[in-house]
């Protein structure tokens, strides 16, 4: 099952501050942040360290390993939505979990910066 959804503002404005911050180009910022995302999911479910799905604009194509699919489809069912909209919701969660969130004038002594 492959399951498709539309970025959200949010997730979209993530991944352009990520972009700005290491002077990336928006799509390959936007390419590692939904991954980060869908590892962190898969991970979380199905203990599953490879994701693989593609990016059109801010449409994003993934197709879930099958204990995601289940979870996707059982959080689905009992919310009255379809498992798409269910993944987008779990995608926009990690939106800015991995962004820098501590200055190095704020990081201890001898913390390498990036």
């Amino acid at each position: 099952m492959t399951l498709a959804f539309e970025v959200s503002d949010r997730l979209y404005e993530a991944a352009q501050e990520w972009a700005d911050r290491r002077l990336e180009d928006i799509d390959e910022a936007l390419e590692t942040k939904v991954e980060q995302a869908l590892l962190e999911i898969e991970h979380l479910v199905s203990q599953s360290h490879d994701v693989t799905f593609e990016v059109d604009g801010r449409e994003i194509r993934y197709e879930p390993t099958e204990e995601l699919a289940a979870l996707l489809r059982r959080q689905a069912e009992e919310n009255g939505v379809d498992e798409s909209a269910v993944l987008k919701m779990h995608v926009d969660l990690y939106a800015n979990a991995f962004l820098d969130e501590v200055t190095d004038e704020q990081k201890p002594p001898g913390t390498p910066s990036e």
